[in-house]
C-alpha cells in the first residue's frame, strides 16, 4: 500500500499532523485521535467478542497499546487501520483466553469468607418493555452477523459495516487481497442464504 503522505502530490491526511504532535509528546493531540476513532473501535471489538464490557476493555487496551507503541507507526497506512489491526488482535486474544478460561458449575456454591452461598443468577429475560422496544429486523441482521464463523464476521465488520477498503481490511487482518475478498464473498452467501431461510419460514407461517 502507497504511503499516505507524498509531499507535493497528495493531500495530507489530518492524522498524520496529530500523530507528529503525539510522538512529540502531545497528549492532547492523542486524545484528539481517541476522541475520533473510539467508537469505530469499540464496534469492531463488540462485533468480534459479542460481549459490550470485553469491548468496552479492548477499546481501552487497543489505546493504551497504541500511545506506547506510537514510534512504531511509519505512516505506511491510514493510522485508523493501524488502529484496527490492533483491535482486532486485541478481540482475538479476549477470545482465546474465554476459551481457556474455567468453566463453573451452576450448581456450585460461591465460596465466602462467611462460609458457602447458593450461586445467584441475574434475571436474564428481557422485561416486556424492553421486548417492546427491540427493532425486530435489527435483532434478526444482528443474530444472523452473530452466526457467521469468526473469520468471515470479522472480515465482513470491518468491510461492510465499517467501511474500510479491501485493502485497509487485508491489513488490519494481516491477509492478502484475494483471501479478504474470498472470506467477504462467502460471508455475503452465507448471510443471505440465512436470511432467506429465515423469511421463508416466517412466510410459510413456520417458525423460525
Amino acid at each position: 500500500m502507497p504511503a499516505i503522505q507524498s509531499p507535493g502530490t497528495e493531500e495530507v491526511h489530518p492524522d498524520v499532523a496529530l500523530v507528529a504532535r503525539a510522538k512529540e509528546g502531545d497528549t492532547a493531540a492523542f486524545e484528539q485521535l481517541v476522541r475520533q476513532y473510539e467508537r469505530q473501535i469499540f464496534r469492531v471489538a463488540q462485533h468480534i467478542t459479542q460481549n459490550r464490557e470485553d469491548a468496552e476493555d479492548i477499546t481501552q487496551d487497543t489505546f493504551l497499546k497504541a500511545y506506547e507503541k506510537l514510534e512504531q507507526f511509519q505512516g505506511n497506512s491510514k493510522f485508523s487501520t493501524w488502529l484496527v489491526r490492533i483491535a482486532v488482535n486485541e478481540s482475538l486474544m479476549r477470545l482465546r483466553k474465554r476459551k481457556t478460561s474455567k468453566t463453573v458449575s451452576m450448581d456450585e456454591d460461591v465460596q465466602t469468607e462467611e462460609g458457602s452461598i447458593p450461586r445467584d443468577f441475574a434475571e436474564w429475560r428481557p422485561n416486556p418493555e424492553q421486548i417492546y422496544d427491540q427493532n425486530e429486523l435489527g435483532n434478526i441482521l444482528r443474530k444472523t452477523i452473530q452466526g457467521l464463523p469468526p473469520g468471515f464476521r470479522t472480515v465482513f465488520t470491518l468491510r461492510d459495516i465499517e467501511n474500510l477498503s479491501t485493502e485497509e481490511t487485508a491489513e488490519a487482518l494481516g491477509l492478502s487481497v484475494p483471501a479478504v475478498k474470498s472470506r467477504l464473498l462467502r460471508a455475503r452467501l452465507q448471510l443471505r442464504e440465512r436470511l432467506s431461510r429465515y423469511f421463508g419460514q416466517r412466510k410459510e407461517g413456520q417458525p423460525a
